[in-house]
């Protein structure tokens, strides 16, 4: 079994009478993309300011590699790269220079792969900061994480401002550093992402931490809204009694419903008809999260 990268121990923050969060146990194991989800507001930056010692926890106790958050916190970061989520440039400065800057107090990395980077995810190094888009920022920013080939990654939404192609690029990198053994703790909100880019997740809602999950088994919970459009009005129960298939009304050639996981069975009931378009609506993560309470945070139906 791989060794744990992170583990929290009741970590806990709270800014004067205001929550952070609660009572976090968290576990990462060694070579795994790890996704820490939730809405915004939920604790997500707060627990990786905690974890790289940018704040100081309430109470509790944060480990990585098996040093402790605090007392260890230079040699922790030696081995990590962060994007944060409020990201912050030298303005004045040109990408390249920037990023030669931080290589430089890193005592040195491989240019050639900070140019791959470049490359790959479409990034503007020589012009001056302040004259290039959030996008362009953000691609600097993840350059700046992944240069040096870190152990492990910790990244505070970093997708953020990417175009779609970029974003596409982005997930095959990730997937490189999972194959060559590295650990990556990915913040996000977005629930398709997690899933996509995801061997475990921890959700997280108003401070404390509520399931760890599989991604397979986070899954079989998707909810996805769809609107079946049929060539003719289908007979009333065309749908009624698919299993995983609720919230049915029909309206003349179209048929409104929530999926509940696999979309299998509704697939081959709606193979009996002559299906013109299906669109699909996905949930909201505030939707997820209300149907996940709803049942107790317990259901893997």
């Amino acid at each position: 079994m791989s060794s744990a990268v992170i583990v929290t121990e009741g970590l806990t923050k709270y800014y004067g009478k205001s929550r952070g969060v609660v009572d976090l146990d968290i576990e990462v194991r060694e070579g795994e993309v790890f996704g820490f989800l939730g809405p915004n507001g939920a604790g997500k930056t707060t627990t990786i300011r905690l974890l790289l010692d940018l704040i100081r926890p309430t109470r509790g106790r944060a480990y990585l590699f098996g040093l402790d958050s605090r007392r260890d916190s230079l040699q922790v970061r030696r081995r990590c790269g962060h994007l944060p989520g409020e990201l912050a440039l030298y303005e004045k400065m040109s990408g390249a220079d920037l990023l030669r800057f931080f290589a430089n107090l890193r005592g040195g990395v491989s240019w050639s792969y900070v140019e791959e980077l470049a490359e790959r995810l479409d990034g503007e190094l020589s012009a001056p900061i302040r004259s290039i888009s959030r996008g362009n920022k953000q691609k600097i920013g993840l350059i700046q994480a992944l240069m040096h080939q870190p152990e492990l990654l910790i990244l505070d939404e970093p997708t953020a401002g990417l175009d779609p192609l970029v974003q596409q690029e982005f997930y095959r990198i990730i997937a490189s550093c999972r194959a060559e053994g590295r650990t990556v703790f990915v913040s996000s909100h977005n629930l398709p992402e997690v899933e996509r880019l995801c061997d475990r997740v921890g959700i997280i809602c108003e401070g404390r931490l509520v399931d760890l999950v599989e991604v397979a088994s986070l899954k079989k919970r998707a909810l996805r809204r769809l609107e079946v459009h049929f060539a003719s009005p289908p007979p009333p129960d065309a749908l009624r009694g698919v299993p995983g298939v609720v919230d049915l009304h029909a309206d003349e050639v179209v048929v409104h419903c929530t999926v509940r996981g696999s979309m299998d069975l509704l697939i081959k009931a709606l193979a009996r008809f002559e299906v013109v378009n299906i669109v699909s609506h996905e949930p909201s993560l505030e939707e997820v999260f209300l149907r996940y309470y709803e049942r107790g945070g317990s259901d893997a139906e």
